[in-house]
This record gives structure tokens, sequence and C-alpha cells, in this order.
């Protein structure tokens, strides 16, 4: 694939993230993409889902309807096949916000699940998304907005360019090609809903290592003032001075 990646260092493991991307919502890419390289500490390759560049490349082509509220809807369904069909691979949303070593996440990995992830029982309230678009409500919702995909498991190899152009955004969503059981849990931490999910005080455990936009983040006008919006824009503070110090390397 002829997406562009980067790697950490040149030590040999290496784990596939793959981020969805929008062009609207670039600057919330590169800060989902600067939290999860700062705090990591393995080795990464980091994949933006590009929509224009699977369609440049025959991978995508379906028509975009009127509920897909990013270019990443469908398009993140095929994270196995961008990996080859091989290993572990993590699909996220781009408006996540990393405050945790991904390692930890990684480390929960089991072989015996062909997908794992945050098995939230999430009902919206509202009945319009961040950019207009209107909300949906159907079951296993923001299960597919973090995913670790187990690559090689026979049951993902069903999610071809052909599939996954094919099929309705109900059949993807609710991981239909699955059986139950073929799903595993991580703790909700690590897809932690703002206006959601609640931190408990004095519970440590509830507290959030990836925090999830998913009503709407900072980088919106109308949502800078959310909860936990201070620690995006800190990281944004962060990522862009980050980015003037490579220039001036360069």
């Amino acid at each position: 694939m002829s997406f562009e990646s980067e790697q950490t260092n040149n030590d040999n493991q290496i784990n596939n993230i793959f981020i969805g991307y929008d062009p609207k919502e670039h600057v919330a890419y590169e800060v989902c993409r600067y939290s999860l390289l700062k705090h990591s500490s393995i080795p990464l390759q980091i994949t933006p889902i590009n929509q224009s560049i699977l369609r440049q490349q025959n991978h995508y082509w379906r028509e975009r309807n009127n509920l897909e509220s990013t270019e990443f809807s469908f398009t993140r369904f095929l994270t196995p096949f961008l990996a080859d069909y091989k290993g572990w691979a993590m699909f996220v949303d781009c408006d996540f916000l990393y405050l945790d070593d991904i390692k930890k996440l990684f480390d929960l990995v089991d072989d015996k699940y062909a997908v794992m992830c945050v098995q939230h029982d999430y009902t919206p309230k509202e009945t319009i998304k961040m950019d207009g678009v209107v909300q949906t409500v159907y079951p296993r919702k923001n299960w597919s907005s973090m995913v670790l995909y187990n690559c090689g498991h026979v049951k993902n190899k069903i999610l071809t360019p052909e599939v996954v152009n094919r099929e309705s955004g109900a059949f993807l969503h609710r991981f239909s090609w699955l059986e139950d059981d073929e799903i595993g849990s991580v703790p909700f931490v690590w897809n932690f809903l703002v206006g959601h999910n609640r931190v408990v005080d004095g519970d440590s455990g509830t507290y959030p290592k990836a925090i999830h936009y998913t009503l709407g983040g900072p980088w919106f006008e109308a949502w800078k003032d959310c909860e936990f919006g201070d620690l995006w824009l800190k990281e944004l503070e962060e990522c862009e001075k980050a980015k003037e110090q490579e220039k001036l390397v360069e």
C-alpha cells in the first residue's frame, strides 16, 4: 500500500495503527497521531486511512450517503486488507486523544478473538452530530470507533474491498460477519466517550487512557469548551511546537 506511514525507530517489532482521516478534521488526525507517538514505548507504524487515496487505488468506490458523518465511515473496515491480513492492527477514529502507552492496550490481545473493542452500551441523546449530520442509533454503536483486528483470523478475510464497498452500514458496524464469542472486550477507558462515560472520584480505573470526543471536539468552534477539551488544546499546542522544531532541524 502506498499510504503515508511512519516508524518511530528501527526495532523489528512494529504495531500497525490505522487512523481514520477526513480533510475537514485534519488537525484532529494530527493530534491523535501525536498523542499516540508521545506516549508509546513501542515502535508504531501509523497510517491514515485516506478515502481519496483508496479511490485512486481502486480499493474503494462506493457512493457516499447523507448518513456518513466522516470519510472513513466505511473505509475503516478495510483495516485487515490494508494490513495484508497479517498480525494484529488497530483502527481508531481521528477524534481520539491518547493519555497512556498504547502498548498496554496491545498487551491485552488474545488470538482466540477476531476483533477486540470497548463494548459500549450507548444510546446518544443528541439527534444531530457535531457537524450537522443526523445522529443514527443502532446496536453496538461506537464499537467500531476503536477496534483491534486479528487480521489473520479466517473470519476477517471476509472483509475484502468488494464486501466493504457492497455491504450495509448495519452489517459492518454491528460486526455481523462475526459470532458474538469472536468479539473480545477491552476496558472502557481505552475508548472513553466524552459525555457518556464518567470518572469516579477515588477510582483510578475509571480515568481515561484514550478520550473519544464522539459528540464534538475542540477543533470545532461550538465544542471548544467540552469536557476534557483543555487536554486536547494543550496537546495541540505541543504538537504544533514539535512540528516547528522538526522544521528547524531540517
